[in-house]
């Protein structure tokens, strides 16, 4: 589904256009929309249909567990439903661009069904340590996926 990395640039009010493939995606899988939360140092984006299933499986655990309220005061609550609008762009709330420093650089990236959306001074930070991490990394999902 969603793979690669895509720079775009995020203007004064938070609007960013999606890279056209992930819009194709978008649109012929799915209808269009997308539900944008916070994690670790970036967004991470969910096509609608994805978020409703993933929000499904947590509804299958105990909703009185610690760790499973505070999963759902932070990923949850602070999760917001944004549409393409006609010139292809979304509009990302004050809070979550916040939230991942999101100010002029912005970079999509790829995460098989999901889209991570990082800051390009962030991304670049991150992306250099799985580089150094990977053949370590590489080794570990082999053995424990058999890939």
């Amino acid at each position: 589904m969603f793979r690669g990395n895509f720079e775009h640039t995020i203007d004064a009010k938070g609007r960013v256009s999606l890279p056209v493939r992930y819009r194709e995606i978008l649109s012929t899988q799915f209808d269009g929309r997308l539900v944008i939360t916070h994690f670790d140092s970036c967004l991470l984006a969910f096509p609608y249909q994805e978020w409703l299933a993933f929000e499904d499986k947590l509804s299958s655990v105990s909703a009185v567990d610690e760790q499973v309220q505070l999963f759902k005061r932070y990923f949850i609550a602070g999760a917001y439903e944004c549409s393409l609008d006609k010139l292809g762009r979304i509009l990302i709330p004050p809070n979550l661009r916040k939230h991942a420093a999101l100010e002029r650089e912005v970079v999509f990236v790829g995460s098989v069904k999901q889209i991570e959306i990082w800051s390009k001074d962030r991304w670049e930070k991150v992306f250099s340590e799985a580089q150094e991490k990977f053949k370590e990394t590489r080794n570990v999902l082999a053995t424990k996926f058999g890939l």
